[in-house]
């Protein structure tokens, strides 16, 4: 049976949910409302509430983080947006790189490594956890910007029913429906949601029908396990980047080759997981697998036709304790992931395919085990030692010319120390040196249509960070500084407007900056919360670019958000700042203009229902929100992408 098919009939039939791997995190972390970071990572990390964002029109990553520290999440259109951490794959004009995804602990990340956002829903989840750089070690995360981890909920915590409709500005129709229930030794959980858009500009338009679920049984005393299933029907299409001029005269246009061709990505996905939990008292055991099923269909400058499937293992064991009088943590545990993808390529006729152009098989493993040892050894202070141990293999049988088969291999460790130092149970003070280490995946190997591997070495960083957190009085705050020194970075430059970028090693470049969250319970009727990013990255004595700034990213990033008001009614004005805009070529002759955003939200509760009212560009600002990277840049060279235009959505949600 076709994929497409398998997934609209379980949609239809409601397929009881499989299964949920959800991450422990302490339940003090919520006080009023507000982020306490207690019990996290000695460095930037983060975890974010559904309340932070279940009163918006949440479509993205994007619009659920856009209040976490050390987030640089910028909109192209529709789902499609660009998510960094400390310039993490900044020169990915397209998909991501260098972001460990899980789903509930699991990684959702293709075996190569590669990833997509679009399958995570943030209608569904109950929270969502950002482990920053070297942060992510205990997800054996060995990237240079981390991990984000979304959770959602089970039948014990989302009991009941919610139903929830939005809608506004260019024809967007939203709902949502879920139910959980718990009887005895089980529970279960299902949500349905749907997503359509014409979107903000030409050859925009989207459309989602997800169903994410899970039940769990508890088998004995302490043992758990827990299944949990979602499926995904997306269609985008892709309205491309634009020229400067284009972009701030007329951001509602799409290229005309865009439409020509039909631009968009398809995605059907169905993915089954399990986590099973063994608690010994003074130990846990957790181990699971997961299979993930995606057909991809994909016409830009050809039509990429592609039917993957990945699977894994893992296990995990956490040990608490006392060794020589000094409470002690122990965690050990390893992923293997395996993946293979029958990957096609077709000339692109009108979105339709056309002659066979390009036809492989492509095979990935990756593997990372992973330690870690925490030892507080005087009052308050706590040392962290650990590692990642990283290895991965890529191999491509090329069906129409065999002589271009290829096969690599990797192989490397990234050590972590750290040191925090907490005087009293709300403020903490850490410091930690980590190393990180990228394998190239299949969109770095594979940069002349289905051909053999291109020479290219893993991407290697050393990085330091220092921070606080915590609250005292009506401030609570979250603040790191940080500096990577990097060997080899996978930087990409845009070939072609409808040709994907190719990619070479940077010899070393620099990547530091500020994460800082500050919010302010001004009165019992007043809360500020904003969030500033600074960030410096670039070259370092390059042959060709000098110590010129790397492209994309912004030097300093503002958000904004005064709620006023009570648990009944309350309105939010908002603002997003960016003084000066990102360069847009490695040249650093082209730079976006900055803008400034306004915002307004507000919220009612009546009963079990609520209201809401999510008002974003209030001034209908033109201005660029994200670039794809070019060598040498001009106002016509096709590289940039509008910020959302002028939209009003509204909404309501009610639980029984």
């Amino acid at each position: 049976m076709k994929l497409r098919a398998f997934l609209l009939a379980g949609l239809a039939c409601g397929i009881p949910s499989l299964a949920r791997a959800q991450v422990q995190a302490d339940p003090n972390i919520i006080v009023l409302g507000q982020r306490v970071p207690i019990d996290l990572p000695p460095g930037g990390s983060d975890i974010v509430p559904a309340e932070e964002f279940e009163n918006t029109v949440a479509v993205s990553l994007r619009d659920a983080l856009a209040f976490s520290p050390g987030i640089y999440a910028q909109p192209r259109f529709g789902q499609e947006v660009r998510i960094a951490i400390r310039g993490s794959g900044i020169s990915r004009g397209f998909h991501m790189r260098g972001l460990t995804l899980l789903q509930d602990g699991i990684p959702i990340n293709m075996a190569d490594d590669n990833g997509d956002f679009q399958e995570l829903d943030p209608q569904v989840f109950e929270r969502i956890e950002v482990y920053r750089g070297g942060n992510a070690l205990r997800f054996g995360g060995s990237t240079l910007g981390g991990a984000i981890n979304a959770v959602t909920p089970t039948g014990r915590s989302a009991r009941g029913l919610e139903v929830r409709l939005d809608g506004g500005s260019f024809d967007t129709v939203r709902g949502k429906l879920a139910y959980g229930v718990a009887q005895g030794a089980g529970d279960a959980f299902a949500a349905v949601t749907l997503d359509r858009s014409d979107g903000d500009r030409d050859h925009a338009q989207r459309f989602a029908l997800r169903f994410n679920g899970n039940a769990g049984l508890q088998l004995g005393e302490g043992v758990e396990t827990r299944f949990y299933a979602s499926i995904n029907h997306i269609r985008q299409d892709l309205p491309g980047s634009l020229t400067l001029r284009q972009a701030l005269t007329d951001p509602s246009q799409s290229l005309p080759a865009n439409v020509a061709n039909d631009q968009a990505r398809d995605i059907d996905s169905v993915r089954l997981q399990n986590r099973t939990t063994i608690d010994a008292g003074d130990g846990l055991l957790t181990v699971g697998g997961y299979w993930n099923a995606k057909e991809l269909y994909h016409p830009v400058f050809q039509v990429i036709d592609q039917k993957s499937n990945d699977r894994g293992v893992f296990a995990s064991y956490d040990w608490s304790g006392q060794v020589a009088g000094m409470p002690t943590q122990i965690v050990v545990g390893t992923q293997a992931r395996f993946g293979d993808v029958a990957a096609r390529q077709f000339v692109n006729i009108g979105g339709k395919r056309g002659a066979l152009v390009g036809d492989a098989l492509q095979y990935a493993r990756t593997v990372n085990s992973f330690a870690e040892l925490r030892v507080t050894a005087v009052s308050g202070v706590t040392v962290v030692v650990g590692g990642v141990h990283a290895n991965g293999w890529r191999r491509i049988d090329n069906l129409r010319d065999p002589a271009k088969n290829d096969a690599r291999s990797y192989d490397a460790f990234s050590p972590k120390i750290g040191l925090s130092w907490r005087p009293s149970t709300d403020v903490e003070f850490y410091a930690n040196y980590n190393r990180s280490v990228e394998f190239p995946g299949f969109g770095e190997l594979v940069q002349s249509g289905v051909l053999q591997f291109v020479p290219l070495d893993p991407q290697r960083a050393w990085t330091i960070e220092a921070g606080t957190r915590g609250g005292s009085g009506i401030a609570r705050w979250d603040v790191s500084v940080y500096r990577a020194d990097l060997r080899g970075e996978m930087l990409q430059f845009t070939t072609a407007p409808t040709i994907p970028a190719a990619t070479f090693n940077a010899d070393h470049t620099r990547h530091q900056g500020v994460e800082a969250s500050l919010d302010l319970a001004l009165t019992p009727w007043a809360r500020l919360r904003q969030v500033y990013l600074y960030s410096d990255f670039r070259f370092r004595g390059d042959a060709d670019y000098g110590d010129n700034r790397l492209p994309v990213v912004p030097e300093h990033l503002w958000r904004g958000e005064l709620r006023l008001g009570g648990k009944r009614f309350a309105v939010s004005p908002r603002v997003e700042w960016m003084p000066d805009g990102a360069w847009a070529d490695y040249r650093n002759t082209v730079r976006a203009p900055g803008y400034a955003l306004l915002g307004l939200g507000a919220e009612a509760e009546l009963g079990r229902v609520s209201l809401f009212l999510d008002a974003r560009n209030l001034t209908g600002k033109r201005a660029i929100g994200d670039i794809s990277a070019v060598v040498k840049a001009t106002p016509d060279t096709v590289a940039f992408y509008p910020v959302e235009r002028r939209a009003i959505y509204g909404g309501l949600r009610a639980r029984f």
